[in-house]
């Protein structure tokens, strides 16, 4: 049974300190301290810890924000890390932690929930946008610079920041008691969305195996490898040039008026399969 806490002492975000060193390992300078997770807490900002037993399996941390509209600055908040124990991982946590997020910042008045993530991560793409609901339109080119970590360090900093927008019933519906049903590739094909561009296999990997297509229509789909962490371990370049390569996807998809809706993770057919599902225009919102 996993429970969520809200934090705000000194002892409880000097857990959050010694979870951070296991999710991202080897960057003692990323790791984000005691003093300042207490400062964002007792002034607007929001800890969560998801404790299992008593121990902390989860945390996440984020603050009060603006953004810029024609008719000027709105606040919002920005969900800046959420990290999961690394023998905790697929068991839930993650979700916990998010909707317990949507629920108190709702109550502080707010209607957008922004993050970045690595939108070649299948686990994150699942999670942030297939159970969430949120949506992305746009693409971030080296947001962090050079990183250190042992999860990133090597490639471009890259990353989707996606808009959560919490009162909306498209995130109700994926959140409130009437599930959201979880599409699938027999919606995909059914719908007869446009394959932005084929794979092929390189030992046991997907790799790009042809030219991006140009954008046409109101459905496109886009697969990435399923799991991007095996492969990068396994094929350095490999990996080099899904970043490169998926870039362009998004870039150019994103400059034709078209925004990531939904992510498909298949496990129905011969070998693990993730998709992203864009869809042309806001009407979706």
């Amino acid at each position: 049974m996993i429970s969520i806490r809200i934090l705000d002492t000194p002892e409880e975000m000097k857990e959050v300190e010694d979870l951070q060193r296991l999710v991202w390992p080897d960057c003692e300078t990323d790791v984000i301290p005691v003093h300042l997770l207490v400062t964002a807490a007792h002034n607007g900002g929001l800890v969560l810890g998801a404790y299992q037993d008593d121990k902390m399996v989860g945390m996440l941390f984020g603050f009060a924000g603006l953004y810029y509209t024609p008719d000027g600055p709105r606040p919002k908040h920005c969900s800046h890390q959420m990290g999961v124990h690394p023998n905790a991982r697929n068991s839930g946590v993650g979700f916990a932690l998010k909707r317990a997020q949507w629920q108190m910042i709702r109550q502080q008045g707010l209607d957008r929930i922004t993050w970045t993530y690595d939108p070649l991560l299948s686990r994150n793409g699942h999670l942030n946008i297939g159970q969430l609901g949120a949506v992305c339109n746009t693409y971030m080119r080296e947001v962090y610079g050079e990183m250190r970590d042992g999860l990133n360090v090597g490639l471009a900093s890259d990353r989707f920041q996606v808009d959560w927008w919490i009162n909306t019933r498209r995130v109700e519906g994926y959140l409130g008691e009437r599930k959201h049903p979880a599409l699938t590739m027999v919606d995909i094909e059914e719908a007869a969305c446009q394959n932005l561009y084929p794979v092929g296999l390189r030992d046991g990997f997907i790799r790009p195996a042809g030219p991006l297509a140009s954008p046409q229509g109101n459905l496109l789909v886009a697969e990435i490898p399923a799991d991007f962490l095996k492969l990068k371990a396994a094929d350095f370049e490999l990996a080099k040039e899904w970043r490169v390569f998926s870039r362009e996807v998004f870039e150019t998809s994103f400059s034709a008026g078209y925004l990531v809706t939904d992510f498909i993770y298949d496990t129905s057919r011969d070998r693990p399969r993730s998709f992203y599902l864009l869809t042309y225009g806001e009407a979706t919102l």
